[in-house]
C-alpha cells in the first residue's frame, strides 16, 4: 500500500476524531498489559482478543477498549471502517485471514505482527504455509520480536520490517521479592511447562551430572516466579525444536534479568538468537538437547563467582531497553511507515 496521500490520510483520520487501530491477537496475558497500554497511549488502539483473557488492569486505566470475539467475526471488524490500520498477530487460522482481508476491503493498512522464525512441521500447519508466506509478502509493514524473527520473515518477502522487542513490566520483575525461594548455596532454576520441548528432561539431567539443585516452576503466580528468581543464581531455559515448536522468544528470560540473573539458554530459544541473551555477556548459550553442555555451563557458574556475577550484572543493564515502552515505539514505527501512525494525524 505504501505511504498514504493528504486525503487518505485526512480519511484514516475519520474527520476530527482520530479513528483508532485495530489490533488483533489470540491471548494478552498479565505480562502484554504493560506494552498494550504503552501503545495506546501513542496511538489509540482497540484490542480485540479471540483466544484468551486479558488478567491486568492497565488497558482500562489507559482508556483503551479490549473485546473478547469469535475468530469468524473478526472479518467484519476489520471490514468496518472504524480503524485507520489492522494490526494482527500470526495465530488464528480465520482471525488472521480475516484481519487482512477485512483492512484490505477497508481499503486501511494491514501490519502483520510476526513471531514465528520457523513454520511449524505438521500436517494441519502444511496448509497454512502459502497463505502465511503470501502475508509475510503483501502485508503493507511487520512488527517482528527480533532479528531472528526480522531475518525468517525478509527471506519470505517481507518489507518494511521493524523491530518491537519482548518486553515484561519491569517494575513488577525488576522489584526486590517479598520471600526469596532458595534450597541450596547454588540454585538453578527452570520455568515453564513440562513439555518436551521446553526441555525439562535435559534441565534436569544436566542438574545431576553437575551436581546441582535446580528448582522446578510450572504453573506458579507472578509474585512466586520471582521469589523463585530472586532466590536462585541462574535461570536455564533448554527449550528444543519439535516439528511444531520453535521458542518464539522466552519471556522468563527477560524476568529473570530483571533480577540480576544470568541466562543460560539454548540456541533454539528466540530471545538468544534474537539478541537479548548473548553468550559470556549476559549469560552463556549451548547446544539444545545436550545434558553434559548445559552441565558444563552450570558447572562453570558456579565455580566462578566473579563471572556470574559479572554475567548477572550486565543481564540487568541490558535488560533494561526492552521496555513496554520501546514495544510500543516498534508497532508506532510500522503504523508510521504506512502513515498510519497519529504522529501522522
Amino acid at each position: 500500500m505504501g505511504a498514504l496521500r493528504a486525503r487518505d490520510r485526512r480519511r484514516l483520520r475519520g474527520g476530527a476524531a482520530l479513528k483508532p487501530v485495530l489490533l488483533v491477537t489470540s491471548h494478552a496475558p498479565p505480562d502484554r498489559a504493560p506494552s498494550f497500554a504503552a501503545l495506546h497511549e501513542r496511538e489509540k488502539i482497540e484490542l480485540v482478543l479471540f483466544g484468551g483473557r486479558l488478567r491486568h488492569g492497565a488497558l482500562e486505566d489507559k482508556g483503551a477498549r479490549h473485546l473478547y470475539v469469535r475468530q469468524r467475526d473478526v472479518y467484519g471488524r476489520a471490514a468496518s471502517g472504524r480503524y485507520r490500520a489492522v494490526v494482527c498477530g500470526t495465530g488464528g487460522r480465520v482471525a488472521l485471514p480475516g484481519a487482512y482481508l477485512g483492512a484490505r476491503r477497508a481499503g486501511v493498512p494491514f501490519v502483520l505482527w510476526a513471531s514465528l522464525w520457523a513454520h511449524p512441521r505438521s500436517a494441519a500447519h502444511a496448509a497454512s504455509y502459502l497463505p502465511t508466506r503470501h502475508l509475510y509478502a503483501h502485508a503493507d509493514a511487520v512488527v517482528v520480536y527480533g532479528l531472528h524473527v526480522a531475518a525468517y520473515v525478509r527471506r519470505r518477502g517481507a518489507r518494511r520490517i521493524h523491530v518491537a522487542p519482548q518486553a515484561v513490566d519491569p517494575e513488577f520483575w525488576g522489584a526486590p521479592a517479598r520471600a526469596p525461594r532458595r534450597a541450596a548455596d547454588f540454585q538453578a532454576v527452570f520455568i515453564g511447562r513440562d513439555d518436551h520441548e521446553k526441555g525439562l528432561d535435559v534441565a534436569r539431567a544436566a542438574a545431576r551430572l553437575a551436581g546441582v539443585e535446580l528448582a522446578v516452576v510450572t504453573g506458579r503466580p507472578p509474585d512466586e516466579v520471582r521469589n523463585f528468581l530472586a532466590g536462585s543464581d541462574v535461570v536455564v531455559i533448554p527449550s528444543r525444536r519439535t516439528a511444531t515448536f520453535r521458542e518464539p522468544w522466552g519471556l522468563v528470560a527477560n524476568e529473570a534479568m530483571h533480577q540480576g540473573l544470568p541466562v543460560i539458554a539454548t540456541t533454539e530459544v528466540g530471545a538468544a538468537a534474537g539478541g537479548l541473551v548473548r553468550h559470556e555477556r549476559n549469560g552463556l548459550v549451548v547446544p539444545p538437547g545436550d545434558p553434559r553442555a548445559l552441565a558444563a555451563a552450570l558447572t562453570r557458574l558456579r565455580e566462578d563467582t566473579p563471572l556470574r556475577a559479572g554475567l548477572g550484572a550486565s543481564a540487568r543493564r541490558d535488560v533494561a531497553a526492552f521496555t513496554p515502552q520501546a514495544w510500543a515505539a516498534g508497532v508506532s514505527a510500522a503504523l508510521r511507515a504506512v502513515s498510519a501512525s497519529a504522529a501522522d494525524a
